[in-house]
């Protein structure tokens, strides 16, 4: 049996057997993963920016479609109003990494639009409240673009809580902002400027992201390369086991076991 296993002719099934296996098998696991992928949150494409005025409403809330919609604004900064939002990095995503090395200030400027109401921007980031390019808020008629942002809750990040400095603010709240810019009509939510104003760091804000959606014919691709892959080794077997059989056969009624009977 065992010369019949080694002959020539089925060493080179053994060696087609085995490469059809990995092959297969290969590509069932490839149609796996894309089908795990498919599920997978993934940035949304881009539309093409709008104004902010037909995104952010007065006094209400943020439709899901517009949250971090690219979005133009032309105004006028209004540097009276401007605050620091302290024990920020330079990203509104989640932080990760050593976030203490990266804590610092969101510059947030309110940007009175032409209808009179204020759109709270966040021109940019720096490492301490000192830096001197907080202070360069450009005069005059400005535009900008950027991504758009829903306000955040007070209590919504962790950190100083309270005896913050004049001027700094934990989180973009829109009623704290409210209480703060007292009898000024206030947009909801904030821009995030890209690029960043001046000499400031820019800060990362990712485009919107969607669900994935499964794609439940890549998990039957990958179970029909694995049935395949079955159905390989029962041929191998097959084949095997009839050149065995044929070999024994060939045996038992060649001249030579004749005359020994």
């Amino acid at each position: 049996m065992f010369r019949t296993l080694v002959s020539p002719r089925l060493l080179g099934l053994h060696v087609l057997t085995i490469g059809v296996l990995i092959g297969f098998i290969l590509l069932g696991r490839w149609q796996l993963g894309v089908f795990e992928d498919s599920g997978k949150p993934h940035a949304a494409t881009d539309p093409a920016p709008v104004g902010v005025e037909t995104l952010a409403q007065v006094g209400g809330s943020m439709a899901s479609e517009a949250l971090s919609r690219r979005v133009t604004a032309t105004g006028v900064y209004d540097a009276k109003l401007q605050l620091l939002v302290a024990d920020r990095p330079p990203s509104t995503d989640a932080p990760g990494g050593n976030v203490a090395r990266d804590e610092g200030f969101w510059v947030l400027t309110p940007l009175r639009l032409a209808d009179g109401t204020l759109m709270p921007v966040v021109r940019g980031w720096v490492k301490t409240a000192d830096d001197p390019a907080v202070a360069a808020i450009p005069g005059g008629q400005t535009s900008l673009s950027g991504r758009l942002r829903p306000a955040q809750g007070t209590d919504s990040v962790q950190g100083r809580a309270e005896g913050l400095p004049a001027g700094q603010v934990q989180t973009v709240s829109t009623g704290e902002l409210l209480n703060l810019w007292q009898g000024e009509k206030l947009r909801y939510g904030f821009v995030v400027a890209d690029p960043a104003s001046g000499s400031l760091t820019a800060v990362k804000s990712s485009p919107p992201v969607v669900g994935g959606e499964l794609t439940w014919r890549n998990l039957a691709y990958a179970a029909n390369w694995w049935i395949f892959a079955g159905f390989a080794v029962f041929m191998w077997f097959h084949f095997v086991r009839d050149a065995v059989r044929g070999d024994k056969a060939r045996r038992s009624t060649s001249p030579e076991m004749v005359l020994e009977g």
